[in-house]
């Protein structure tokens, strides 16, 4: 379990630091993405960012777990 928490962990920290580079690429504004904004209030839910990063974090840890 703690090892877990550490991978995590440092997987968060990697992404927050890659966040600038990472956004450049499009992640966080692709189709499928929800934006609403309304004056004084904004909404964004990044549901197709979302579905993309758990695949590609299931198939790391699936082949990195074998």
């Amino acid at each position: 379990m703690q090892r877990l928490l550490i991978t995590v962990g440092i997987v968060l920290l990697v992404a927050g630091l890659l966040w600038p580079v990472i956004s450049k690429l499009g992640f966080g504004r692709l189709p499928g993405d929800i934006v609403i904004r309304r004056e004084g209030f904004s909404l964004y839910f990044p549901l197709t960012t979302m579905i993309i990063i758990s695949i590609v974090l299931t198939l790391i840890f699936r082949f990195w777990g074998k």
